[in-house]
């Protein structure tokens, strides 16, 4: 309490050299670790409600307090500048006492190439301002599958991302009926792009205008006496009407939305996401905040919304909301710059949207319960007790080795959080200080580098897949490296062997893993995730080296000249036994160039 105290007083000192200008702000505790970054319209007031009026802070906010030890500041020329600023750092940096969304991944979108003479469909996961057409995002990922499939099977557009500039022969998606040829003047640019506007008819919900163009093609057709063809669209008239039907169509006068429903239990809390794209539900997506429930919800709804779209995600034209977020404004001005167009955030009274709201409000009521419910907690808290630990294990990390006869030798590690593996942490890296075969000293080259990349996110628990002789090297690693969680505690530490199940603790204790018990299962389903994620990885690397040209380990010879001596020879046989004459005579050869290569590949025939 004393140290706090010293430390308050020295803060609040400080606060009279802070600008009174907008920018963003770091709060840091021990060993400058960040603990909460934020912005401010007013850095120096911002800044004194923490040392000098903490009882206005929510209660996140006050109990972080007592860990801060200094703080920085970046000036910005405004508020817009430093959301932006304040949401890039807080994704590198992920502080302890931010709300951080653990899935960072970029959702899929179905970009149709306009820029291009003859468009195409392609998956991508990033937005460019590339005059493209953008349709998603599609989360979960199937439901984009599923249209993609359907779209190749009814709308013969091309799929390959040849230029086309000049003729070529088809390939087997025209033989399928499932492409035009442009590639081969198969079919006019007019009748294509037809094709291309119904795939954008279709992408965008529009049945009625989709399918009124195709009866009309159709009974043409027919009275052109063209009746195979005539066919044919009847056909694709019936498949988009049956694919229709089976889509959740909420309202199409509604349009584009992101519906975000909340819940909280005062401890965490949840959003839930609706994606709602020309009135059709395309897909939904939760998030489970951890302590975000001790924060006002006006000020919980601001992050999220900040954080999500600070992502590849396309922001629609209205976002749905229970109660308006804090800093309203500038979240709107940086939503329409990252849009291209107004942003509205409402709070619907009545009607459907806030029918929508309810339903969202609803489901993420229900994975807060249901993940209270599935009695993690209850299994963490039963490990700590099993093994025991010092505090209850949150956060759990693995590591593994995998290799054969010291041949490609690899690391790997894999992170548990809450209930589920966070990908995101995951890593695998190649065994590159240790020759041969030696388990304990690729262990510890690969729990050293990995712990040293991961930073801020070393989880509470570490399991080694190995027994007490790899314990003992990962428990010199921590205590030589001054390893520390984001909370300044050592990382716990056992390891898990296999025939028979067990764990071993550093307390020289052996722990049975065969009884099937819900904590035991869990150690075993993280060390066999860790297996699997080692495994597939070494033998990538593997089947790379099986397939890889000697001429790629050859000084000098590059893409270029590969290609010209397999052109010219026909196979790497054919070049080790060529005349070093013959070489010399292929474009982009001479003779020092031809007799390195020729030294190369006989000296490891």
């Amino acid at each position: 309490m004393i140290a706090f105290v010293y430390y308050l007083f020295m803060l609040a000192d400080k606060l009279s050299h802070v600008p009174t200008k907008p920018g963003v702000y770091q709060l840091k505790g021990e060993k400058g670790r960040i603990l909460y970054i934020g912005k401010a319209k007013n850095l120096r007031n911002r800044l004194k409600t923490y040392f000098q009026r903490p009882e206005s802070l929510d209660a996140r906010k006050h109990s972080m307090v007592s860990l801060v030890r200094d703080f920085s500041f970046i000036i910005t020329e405004n508020e817009l500048e430093a959301l932006v600023l304040e949401a890039n750092l807080i994704k590198q940096y992920k502080p302890q006492y931010n709300i951080i969304l653990r899935d960072d991944k970029n959702y899929p979108y179905l970009k149709l190439t306009m820029s291009e003479q003859w468009p195409r469909l392609e998956v991508v996961r990033r937005i460019r301002k590339d005059n493209a057409l953008y349709f998603g995002p599609y989360v979960p990922a199937q439901g984009m599958w599923d249209s993609l499939a359907f779209i190749r099977r009814n709308f013969p557009i091309r799929i390959c991302k040849h230029s086309l500039d000049r003729p070529i022969r088809p390939c087997i998606q025209y033989q399928m009926g499932r492409c035009g040829a442009p590639c081969s003047g198969r079919i006019d640019r007019d009748e294509y792009m037809k094709i291309v506007d119904e795939v954008i008819l279709f992408l965008r919900g529009e049945g009625s205008e989709l399918l009124d163009n195709l009866e009309k093609k159709m009974i043409m057709l027919s009275d052109e006496l063209k009746f195979e063809e005539a066919a044919s669209i009847r056909d694709r008239i019936s498949n988009i009407k049956h694919a229709w039907e089976s889509q959740r169509v909420v309202a199409p006068d509604l349009g584009d939305i992101d519906v975000i429903g909340y819940s909280t239990d005062g401890l965490d809390a949840v959003c839930e996401v609706f994606f709602v794209r020309n009135g059709i539900l395309v897909g939904t997506k939760d998030f489970y905040l951890k302590d975000a429930g001790r924060s006002p919800k006006t000020e919980v709804l601001h992050s999220f919304i900040e954080m999500f779209y600070m992502k590849e995600i396309l922001p629609p034209g209205q976002i749905i909301v229970g109660e308006r977020p804090c800093d309203l404004g500038n979240l709107k001005a940086w939503l329409k710059e990252k849009r291209g167009g107004r942003v509205a955030i409402t709070t619907p009274k009545e009607g459907k949207k806030l029918e929508l709201l309810h339903m969202a409000d609803e489901n993420a009521a229900q994975l807060l319960s249901s993940r209270k419910t599935t009695g993690v907690n209850e299994i963490t808290t039963k490990l700590k007790e099993r093994l025991n630990l010092p505090f209850c294990p949150h956060t759990i990390g693995a590591f593994d080795v995998s290799t054969v006869g010291g041949s490609e030798s690899v690391g790997a590690f894999i992170y548990w959080s809450e209930g589920e593996f966070v990908k995101d942490f995951y890593r695998h890296l190649r065994i590159r200080e240790v020759s041969g075969i030696d388990d304990y000293a690729m262990m510890h080259e690969l729990i050293a580098r990995t712990l040293k990349d991961l930073g801020d996110e070393i989880p509470d628990l570490i399991v080694i897949d190995g027994g007490k002789g790899q314990l003992e090297i990962a428990k010199g690693v921590v205590e030589t490296g001054g390893i520390t969680t984001r909370e300044g505690k050592q990382p716990m530490l056992i390891s898990v062997a296999k025939d028979p199940d067990r764990a071993f603790t550093l307390l020289s204790e052996t722990i049975d893993l065969e009884d099937r018990t819900p904590s035991s299962l869990l150690l075993k389903k993280i060390r066999d995730e860790v297996h699997r994620f080692a495994i597939s990885y070494h033998r990538k690397l593997r089947d790379k080296r099986l397939v890889e040209s000697p001429l790629e380990k050859v000084p000098g010879i590059g893409k270029k000249r590969r290609l010209e001596l397999l052109r010219y020879f026909g196979s790497i046989d054919s070049i080790r036994n060529a005349p070093l004459e013959e070489i010399v005579k292929i474009k982009g050869f001479n003779k020092k160039v031809a007799q390195t290569l020729l030294h190369e590949l006989r000296r490891h025939a």
